[in-house]
């Protein structure tokens, strides 16, 4: 199975669960520009994806996720990979009911959550 294949049955999945339209951010990564991809996304109207510019960290808001994770486990000492692995879970999962810090991390970037018309992969300014 390909890495376009995973991501997309990742996506069709949450579309399922969710029984709404997404919109999805992504990096250049080559899977994520791939001519397969595009015409997987191409298939989908409920699907619109928007990518980033080459580096641009701050057009991120996973970076900001990231970053409020971090400063909670200063000065963390664990004695295990498991354990950090556990706690990080943790962390994520409740972050996943914190609706307004999850939004201020998209915020933070400018982006707006506009869908234009029908499926598209979008390149950000």
């Amino acid at each position: 199975m390909t890495g376009e294949t995973n991501y997309i049955r990742l996506l069709d999945g949450a579309h399922q669960l969710l029984r709404a339209p997404l919109i999805v951010v992504w990096d250049r990564l080559s899977t994520h520009i791939s001519k397969t991809m595009q015409a997987l996304v191409a298939e989908r109207d409920w699907l619109t994806v928007v990518l980033l510019p080459g580096y641009a960290p701050e057009l991120n808001p996973v970076e900001g996720l990231w970053a409020h994770i971090k400063r909670s486990l200063a000065n963390l000492a664990v004695r295990t990979l498991s354990e950090l692995e556990t706690l990080l879970r943790q962390r994520l999962k409740a972050m996943q009911y914190r609706h307004t810090i999850l939004g201020g991390f998209l915020a933070g970037t400018g982006l707006a959550l506009d869908r234009p018309d029908g499926p598209s992969i979008r390149r950000s300014q």
